[in-house]
């Protein structure tokens, strides 16, 4: 089961003169004929225009038995994982039978405090998986290969940082350490768009919105900026 939801506002696409929806056909190239999605197959282009035709029960028929379901391959502690590597979250659910081997699995997990690495097929390729256990049950991230990873575009030169702007760093970040509370935090800018689309709706005019103060919103980069400016000055100082 996916273990996240879309509650993102979606719009849809309209003719701006009568405000009606715009479709879109799927159409031959070589005929130009409507096709249903009855007539579409899966092919691989191997050269030039040029497809060798793939179904869904070859692929089906390519797999072992053990690949149809999650392998285990090795554990590891959580934090050794970079979030880079982390695609979808999933929440995991014991088979009829398996409600046992599914509880020491997890148990066994959080006392350790390790996760399980494991891979299964997904569609056509092998997927990647961390196995995550929570107090209420399992969760499965899925992953990306290291061959999936983009190196860093543009790396920056690292500048010289001081044992004084370093340690004034870390008093700002310590002074800010506070439990995370995922409950916390809303989305914002969808609640006034979903108040935007709520006015028009009602035929209300839609009003600029008020400037706000940034209340206890910190610029990190700022404190940061003046952590170092203040560093430097009491160095000139000593």
């Amino acid at each position: 089961y996916t273990a996240t939801r879309d509650n993102d506002i979606h719009f849809n696409q309209l003719h701006s003169e009568d405000h009606s929806r715009i479709r879109y056909k799927k159409t031959c190239a070589h005929c130009g004929k409507e096709i249903t999605s009855n007539e579409i197959v899966k092919g691989y282009e191997y050269d030039k225009d040029k497809y060798v035709i793939i179904t869904d029960e070859e692929i089906e028929r390519i797999k072992t038995e053990k690949e149809k379901s999650i392998q285990i391959l090795h554990f590891a502690q959580l934090n050794q994982i970079s979030p880079v590597y982390y695609d979808k979250t999933y929440q995991a659910a014991p088979e009829a039978g398996g409600e046992k081997a599914f509880e020491l699995l997890r148990l066994a997990l959080m006392e350790e405090q390790k996760i399980a690495i494991g891979k299964t097929v997904m569609g056509a390729k092998d997927t990647l998986m961390a196995i995550i256990p929570r107090e209420e049950g399992i969760l499965i991230s899925t992953m990306f290969f290291a061959d999936e990873i983009k190196e860093i575009q543009k790396p920056y030169t690292k500048p010289q940082v001081s044992e004084e702007e370093l340690k004034m760093a870390k008093l700002l970040i310590n002074s800010m350490d506070t439990p995370f509370d995922p409950s916390k935090y809303k989305d914002e800018y969808q609640v006034k768009l979903r108040e935007l689309i709520e006015a028009k709706i009602s035929g209300k005019e839609v009003v600029a919105a008020e400037p706000e103060s940034t209340g206890k919103v910190i610029d990190l980069m700022e404190a940061l900026k003046a952590s170092v400016d203040k560093a430097r000055k009491d160095r000139e100082t000593a």
